[in-house]
């Protein structure tokens, strides 16, 4: 019965699952691997979830926490980019690249402030973002103001 339960668990929220990893990562091999990353996790925590948050809020603390540990752990890694003169992802109309630029701008922001600012946008309120993050709600505030003027100080590149 507990796989069942969890298999359900996933399937209604694995595009929060994907959507935090994707904040992390755009190479897809290496959201796959966050991905799975994060479910091994959820698994693992799943007999001792207690219900004291709701299940979404549970799965958005374990998904940016186990990003934010797979970031600190790659940070500590030596590596070396590999580039291709093509980006197949790319898109040309206005809408796309503000929302690209937005993007590389978060990217650009600390783990904490990343987590904090992709909760805001996927409509989360004060109150769930305190929750996950274990921050105050008035800390929530004050924070997502200081983010959003960090963002508009960056340059585009």
């Amino acid at each position: 019965m507990e796989e069942k339960e969890f298999e359900k668990i996933v399937r209604e929220h694995k595009n929060t699952i994907y959507t935090v990893c994707f904040m992390f990562s755009k190479d897809a091999d290496e959201v796959n691997d966050l991905f799975q990353e994060t479910l091994i996790n959820l698994w693992q925590g799943f007999k001792g979830f207690k219900g004291e948050s709701s299940i979404r809020t549970w799965i958005w603390r374990v998904s940016l926490n186990t990003c934010i540990s797979s970031e600190r752990k790659k940070s500590k890694l030596q590596t070396i980019p590999l580039s291709m003169d093509i980006n197949l992802y790319e898109d040309t109309d206005e809408d796309s690249r503000q929302i690209q630029m937005l993007y590389s701008r978060i990217n650009r922001l600390k783990p904490f402030d990343r987590a904090i600012v992709l909760l805001w946008l996927d409509n989360l309120s004060y109150d769930e973002i305190a929750a996950i993050v274990g921050i105050s709600v008035k800390n929530v505030s004050v924070r997502l103001v200081r983010i959003k003027e960090e963002l508009k100080r960056m340059s585009n590149n």
